[in-house]
C-alpha cells in the first residue's frame, strides 16, 4: 500500500497535473525496464512495455476534483480503509482515489507484465479533455482496452448510459466477471467511452475498484474490493490473448454532439454533455464560469447549456 499512498499525497487537480506525471515518469523509468514513454501536446502520458504484435492495454487518468490539499495531509490506513485528513484542520479530505486507484493497478500491471500498453490521460474529470484528443495510433495494436475508473466493488462497465456499447460479447464471456463478484452495469462518462467514440476499435470496459463516495472529503478506498480488482484486471490479461474487435453501433453517446453544430460549437456541446454527466446538479452559472474563457459567448455557452438539458436531462 505504500505506493498507493504516494500517488494519495501528491496533488493532482484538473488543469494542474505536471507533478503526478513527472511522478510516473519517475517511477516507471527507474523501476519499469524496457518501458518507454511519450507525452502528447495535451500532457497524456502513453507507456508502452516490452515487444510483442499485439499489448493488453489499460487507461486511468491522472487529475482529481478536490481542489484543495492541506500540507499536513496523510493518508490514513486502518484494516480495510484507508481516508484522507488533516491533523492541523482537524478534517477530512478527498484522497482522489479516483482514479489514483486506476493508476496504482495500472502500475502494478507495468510492473508484472513483460508486454503491455498503458494510458495516463488528463483532464478526465472535466470532461476527458485528455482522452478526446487521444493519440489512437497507440491503440492500433492492443487487443482490449481496461480501465479502473468506477465507484464501488463489484460493476463492470459495458455500456455508458444506454448509448455507446463498449465491448463485444465475446470479450466479457472471457474475461469471467462473475469468478470475482461483478456484474454487468451501466456507466457514465470516462476515457474508454471518449476511445470508443473516437474510433477505438477493439473491446473496452470500466470496473470498480474499491473507492467509495468519490468528489467529496469523505472520499475513501476499500483496500479488499481494490485488490479484488486488481486481481481480475491480472486474470484478464492473462485469459485474454486474443483481441477482441468491436465497433461500437450504438446511438448517441455522452460525448456525441448535435449533427447540425459546426466544429467549434459540436466542441463545446461535447464538453458541456460531459461535464453535466459528471456533475448533473451544475447550474448554468458553474457552466459559464467553465467554459467562458474557452473563447464561447455566453449566448453560445447559453444556447448549448439548454440544448443539452433538454436531450438528456
Amino acid at each position: 500500500m505504500e505506493l498507493l499512498k504516494q500517488l494519495y499525497a501528491i496533488h493532482s487537480p484538473s488543469g494542474n497535473e505536471k507533478k503526478m506525471r513527472k511522478f510516473l515518469k519517475g517511477l516507471i523509468k527507474n523501476n519499469v525496464p524496457g518501458a518507454s514513454f511519450t507525452v502528447d501536446a495535451m500532457g497524456n502520458l502513453y507507456v508502452c512495455k516490452g515487444k510483442s504484435e499485439t499489448y493488453p492495454c489499460i487507461v486511468s487518468h491522472i487529475d482529481q476534483v478536490q481542489k484543495t490539499h492541506s500540507k499536513d495531509f496523510q493518508a490514513v490506513e486502518t484494516k480495510d480503509i484507508i481516508f484522507g485528513f488533516s491533523i492541523g484542520n482537524v478534517h477530512q479530505e478527498g484522497l482522489g482515489a479516483d482514479d489514483k486507484n486506476g493508476i496504482w493497478i495500472a502500475l502494478k500491471c507495468l510492473q508484472k507484465y513483460p508486454a503491455l500498453k498503458c494510458a495516463f490521460f488528463v483532464g478526465e474529470e472535466m470532461g476527458c479533455r485528455g482522452s478526446n484528443k487521444a493519440d489512437m495510433t497507440f491503440f492500433s495494436d492492443v487487443r482490449f482496452v481496461l480501465q479502473c475508473d468506477r465507484k464501488g466493488g463489484n460493476d463492470l462497465i459495458w455500456n455508458i448510459g444506454g448509448y455507446t456499447e463498449l465491448c463485444s460479447k465475446e470479450f466479457l464471456s472471457a474475461t469471467g466477471y462473475q469468478g470475482f463478484g461483478y456484474k454487468l452495469e451501466h456507466g457514465m462518462m470516462t476515457d474508454v467511452e471518449a476511445l470508443k467514440d473516437k474510433g477505438l476499435s477493439v473491446s473496452a470496459v470500466n470496473m470498480s475498484c474499491g473507492y467509495h463516495r468519490p468528489h467529496s472529503d469523505e472520499e475513501y478506498t476499500v483496500k479488499s474490493e481494490l485488490l479484488n480488482c486488481s486481481k481480475f484486471v491480472e486474470h484478464i490479461i492473462d485469459s485474454c490473448p486474443a483481441v477482441y474487435p468491436h465497433e461500437e453501433t450504438g446511438g448517441w453517446g455522452y460525448g456525441r454532439y448535435m449533427m447540425d453544430a459546426d466544429t467549434d460549437d459540436a466542441e463545446l456541446y461535447d464538453w458541456i454533455t460531459d461535464f453535466l454527466f459528471a456533475y448533473p446538479d451544475a447550474s448554468f452559472e458553474d457552466i459559464l464560469m467553465e467554459f467562458e474563457d474557452y473563447g464561447f459567448s455566453q449566448d453560445q455557452i447559453e444556447v448549448a447549456y439548454e440544448d443539452v438539458k433538454s436531450m438528456y436531462f
